[in-house]
């Protein structure tokens, strides 16, 4: 991929970036605003080179239709901030709004246009649809740069078909994440440890799979925890389990056992009645049980003191770690205990570590953690996951296709 160092003299060049500034709100309040830092780096070096910067980015999914609950409004405000400049904010997307304020930029300005998803075409799976939209676009830069690595795995206008249409080029934050993504799944510095959390298994099996035969160990927390320990033979409880997965994690622990890889599962849980999300608080009391005697009447909603122990341990030992998904509900403290223990231990770890997807990321930052205490913290959830499962991701091949 051609990189934004190969550009040349931008003076005067109108580009087009695609970032990912999907981040969390409350009401009008980011409440992490790592994506919009993450895209500072190429940024800078495009409005300190004298270009004349459009953004096209997303924010959460308003399926096509205008809402202003999605409004990327905060963004540019708080983008301009991070940058210390005026950020000039479209109130369409390819509409007069956006065409005007694209083309009024001088040398080094930037404009953020309102959200993409607001256009039904950005994520149609017509193609002609998705063309005419980017096509659109277009019209907004001669360079298109993308840098928007949570979104490079979906055939989207702004991502995909817009690379099509423009000489283009991959912004520092998409180059550097396939860098670490690349070494983490290749050549990884061994102990090779990998911590997988969240609720899905499903979301996770094709990584489990293919990284079975590069990581040393894997280690199991959150929601996908308990259809492994279904597969065991234990009672679960209430706890979130996928019937239709327990024979396949059930292979997976045989595959392993074969192989001489480790599967790290929970030895014990901490479990309630249940839990009031909105309310951030547990339902009933809250107990920690063995992982092999959850009562039938309980959910599981975090990993023990012992487990977390455990995790903590083989994070100690390893050269490489990679994390993605919470141990628990970290979002309620009294099921916060485990996701904090491994942000710990990795902070605490000479290992390198890399932090995929959202909810981690966020988690480590509420515990009051730095981004530079860890290795590297992707911006991309589904896209890293994707990467490390070896899919072909299409907002990359694109890039590679055209230089």
């Amino acid at each position: 991929m051609k990189t934004v160092s190969q550009l040349g003299d931008l003076r005067g060049k109108r580009v087009v970036i695609r970032c990912d500034f999907n981040v969390p709100l409350n009401g009008t309040i980011i409440t992490d605003d790592g994506r919009i830092r993450a895209a500072l780096p190429t940024l800078r070096a495009l409005l300190g080179a004298g270009a004349r910067v459009t953004a096209l980015a997303h924010l959460g999914r308003p399926k096509g239709r205008i809402d202003p609950a999605f409004s990327l409004a905060p963004v540019a405000a708080r983008l301009g901030e991070l940058l210390g400049q005026d950020v000039k904010f479209a109130a369409d997307t390819v509409g007069p709004s956006a065409q005007a304020t694209s083309v009024s930029l001088a040398d080094g300005e930037i404009a953020l246009v309102e959200n993409v998803r607001f256009e039904p075409g950005e994520t149609s799976k017509d193609d002609a649809e998705r063309g005419a939209l980017a096509a659109e676009y277009a019209r907004f830069g001669e360079i298109f740069v993308s840098d928007g690595f949570g979104v490079v795995h979906r055939k989207q206008a702004s991502v995909y078909d817009l690379a099509k249409l423009l000489p283009n080029a991959a912004g520092e934050l998409v180059a550097k994440e396939v860098s670490v993504l690349s070494k983490i799944t290749t050549d990884p510095e061994r102990p090779y440890v990998v911590v997988l959390g969240g609720a899905k298994v499903a979301d996770k099996l094709a990584v489990i799979d293919n990284l079975l035969s590069v990581a040393d160990t894997l280690v199991i927390v959150g929601g996908m925890a308990y259809t492994f320990l279904k597969a065991q033979g234990h009672e679960v409880g209430d706890s979130i389990l996928d019937e239709s997965k327990v024979a396949t994690c059930h292979e997976y622990l045989d595959r392993a056992r074969a192989t001489g890889k480790k599967i790290l599962l929970p030895v014990d849980v901490v479990v309630a009645e249940g839990m009031d999300f909105d309310a951030r608080r547990a339902v009933g009391e809250v107990s920690v049980v063995p992982a092999d005697a959850i009562p039938s009447d309980r959910e599981g909603l975090d990993i023990g003191p012992e487990s977390a122990k455990a995790v903590a341990a083989e994070i100690a030992g390893a050269r490489t770690v990679f994390w993605n998904g919470p141990a628990g509900v970290s979002e309620i403290s009294e099921f916060a205990g485990g996701t904090r223990a491994i942000a710990d231990a990795l902070v605490s770890s000479e290992a390198f570590s890399v932090i995929g997807g959202g909810d981690s990321a966020a988690a480590v930052r509420a515990f009051g953690h730095s981004d530079d205490e860890f290795g590297w913290i992707s911006t991309g959830g589904g896209a890293s996951l994707e990467y490390l499962e070896g899919k072909e991701l299409p907002g990359l091949a694109v890039l590679e296709g055209s230089n």
